[in-house]
């Protein structure tokens, strides 16, 4: 359980994080049309408020699968921030980020799906399979087929979304296994519609151009942001389980 400091301190950053990237979309003023809402530096501030939450969830866990798994989402919500950084001068350099933040992601899951009961079944198989059909057939519409879909880049795409696609399926499979983990669920697949909307972005801009301008320069962030909130809040839904003396 978390001590009342520890509550009160992520209920500050919970603050933070929803008026530094909500609020600052919500009042914000987009500079030319189709412009972003969010200041640069704000939504990168929303994100660093996530890592501090992600560690101070683990701080409260000293033992047991529940503290396995917050160290290992506030590893990969590092990596994520890292990736965000990268992501303003190089997205292949972004992509390499977000993808051991992903690896991370996954091996905490794997390991909290094995403490909660023991061998992948059916469901979880076939939970990620549909997930990597899902990520096969997104990459084939939105990047492959794209008039940019030759790039190198393009087919460095494929294995980062298989991965993105693996999070959303590992992730699926704890919520088969244990209702509660819903929240990681539907931020995992999030978080992969984000990306979608960057390669969307990036090798079909004439289908990007078609989103509506009021949200178009911030969907990534209005996807991305909460997606990756929503993970790290699943640390708090394993907290349920016991842990070692």
């Amino acid at each position: 359980m978390l001590s009342k400091v520890r509550r009160v301190a992520l209920a500050g950053l919970s603050l933070l994080w929803s008026g530094s990237l909500l609020g600052s979309y919500a009042v914000g003023v987009a500079g030319s049309a189709g412009g972003s809402r969010i200041p640069k530096p704000m939504a990168l501030f929303s994100s660093a408020t996530l890592v501090a939450a992600a560690w101070l969830i683990r701080s409260a866990r000293r033992k047991g699968p529940a503290a396995d798994y917050s160290h290992q989402i506030a590893k990969g919500m590092t990596w994520g921030f890292v990736g965000d950084l990268c992501m303003t001068f190089s997205v292949p350099l972004g992509m390499a980020t977000f993808g051991i933040g992903h690896i991370e992601y996954i091996r905490g899951m794997l390991r909290l799906l094995k403490a909660e009961g023991g061998r992948l079944g059916p469901g979880q198989v076939a939970a990620w399979l549909t997930w990597l059909g899902i990520g096969v057939g997104a990459w084939l519409g939105v990047v492959r087929c794209g008039p940019k879909g030759d790039l190198p880049l393009a087919w460095a795409a494929l294995p980062y979304t298989l991965l993105l696609a693996s999070t959303a399926g590992v992730a699926s499979g704890l919520l088969l296994r244990k209702g509660r983990y819903a929240p990681l669920a539907l931020g995992s697949a999030m978080f992969l519609v984000s990306d979608l909307v960057i390669a969307l972005r990036l090798f079909q801009p004439a289908l990007f151009a078609e989103i509506p301008a009021a949200i178009r320069a911030d969907l990534v962030w209005l996807l991305y942001g909460p997606g990756q909130a929503l993970i790290v809040s699943s640390a708090l839904c394993a907290s349920e389980e016991g842990e070692s003396p």
